[in-house]
């Protein structure tokens, strides 16, 4: 029966071992570079995002506290 079926989709040849390897091997590079380079992304996101938050934090320390004013205890 399997020699009927070989007509209809042939079997492969043998892959080799070698180029299997260095497939998953070049993949996984890739997937590690694209990985790092999102972590870069990210922390430059995230330093810039910070030093505006600090900028902000500061005007508003030099701010006149109305609020504060207004509860005052007599």
């Amino acid at each position: 029966m399997s020699q009927d079926l070989r007509w209809i989709a042939p079997v492969p040849p043998e892959a080799n071992q070698a180029v299997l390897e260095t497939h998953q091997f070049t993949r996984e590079f890739y997937q590690e570079v694209e990985h790092r380079e999102k972590f870069d992304r990210y922390c430059e996101w995230y330093s810039a995002t910070a030093e505006q938050n600090r900028r902000e934090h500061q005007k508003l320390q030099n701010d006149f506290n109305l609020l504060g004013w207004f509860c005052r205890k007599p």
